[in-house]
C-alpha cells in the first residue's frame, strides 16, 4: 500500500457496501444526520438507531421540533444511546443555534461551515465532518477510530486527525480519474468520501468480529 487510492481499491474489491444506501449512511442529505452524528458518540450504531427511532416516532426528527421539545422528554427518548443528559442538552441547543443563525435546514445545509460546527458544544472534528459529508453532501472525509486502526494495519501512522484526513483526501484527489475508472462512471468526490468511510467502517467491524 502506497497511498489511500491503494487502500480504496483494496476495500472496493471486498464488495462491502452492496446492501447499503448510495452514500452508506442512512438518510444521507437529511437533517436527521445532525442528530445521529451526536447520538453515535461513545456508543454502538445500534443504540443510536434506537434513540433515533424513538425521536422519529415522536416527530422529533427535524430541527424545529428538536428546538421545542423539553429536555425531560428528550432525555427519555434518547436513553438507548447513553450519556442521555449530556446529549439531550447538546441536541436541543444545537437545534436552537441552527435556527438562530441559519433560520431553516435548507439554508444551514447550503451555508454552514466547519468552523461554525466546531464552535458548537459536543461537536468535534469527526462529528463536524460527518455532518458536512453526509448531511450537507460536501467533499469532506470523515476520520474515526476505524480509520486510525486500518491505517495502522497498513503501516501508516498519524498523530493528528488532520494528518489522517489529508492523507486520505490527497490520495483520492491525485487519483480521481483512476477512481472513476474503478467505479465505471464519473463519481462525485462526496460519494467517494462517503463510500470510502463506509467501506472502512464495515471492513474494520467485520475484521474485529472475525478475530474473536
Amino acid at each position: 500500500m502506497e497511498n489511500s487510492f491503494d487502500i480504496l481499491k483494496f476495500l472496493k474489491e471486498k464488495n462491502l457496501l452492496n446492501k447499503s444506501p448510495k452514500l452508506w449512511w442512512p438518510n444521507a442529505g437529511s437533517e436527521t444526520i445532525i442528530f445521529t452524528s451526536i447520538l453515535t458518540q461513545n456508543t454502538k450504531w445500534e443504540n443510536a438507531q434506537k434513540s433515533m427511532d424513538n425521536l422519529e416516532k415522536n416527530n422529533i426528527n427535524n430541527i424545529l421540533n428538536m428546538s421545542k421539545v423539553s429536555i425531560e422528554e428528550l432525555t427519555i427518548l434518547i436513553k438507548p444511546s447513553g450519556f442521555k443528559n449530556m446529549k439531550a442538552k447538546r441536541l436541543k441547543q444545537l437545534a436552537i443555534n441552527i435556527i438562530e443563525d441559519y433560520e431553516d435546514f435548507n439554508y444551514f445545509q447550503e451555508n454552514v461551515d466547519r468552523e461554525w460546527l466546531l464552535s458548537q458544544k459536543g461537536i468535534g472534528e469527526e462529528s463536524a465532518d460527518a455532518i458536512l459529508c453526509f448531511c450537507c453532501l460536501r467533499d469532506e472525509m470523515v476520520i474515526d477510530k476505524y480509520t486510525y486502526k486500518l491505517l495502522k494495519e497498513f503501516d501508516f501512522e498519524f498523530e493528528r486527525y488532520e494528518d489522517m484526513k489529508d492523507f486520505i483526501m490527497s490520495g483520492v484527489n491525485k487519483n480521481y480519474n483512476k477512481i472513476c475508472d474503478l467505479y465505471g462512471y464519473e463519481i462525485s468526490l462526496n460519494e467517494i468520501y462517503a463510500r470510502f468511510h463506509g467501506k472502512i467502517v464495515e471492513y474494520m467491524k467485520g475484521t474485529s468480529i472475525n478475530s474473536k
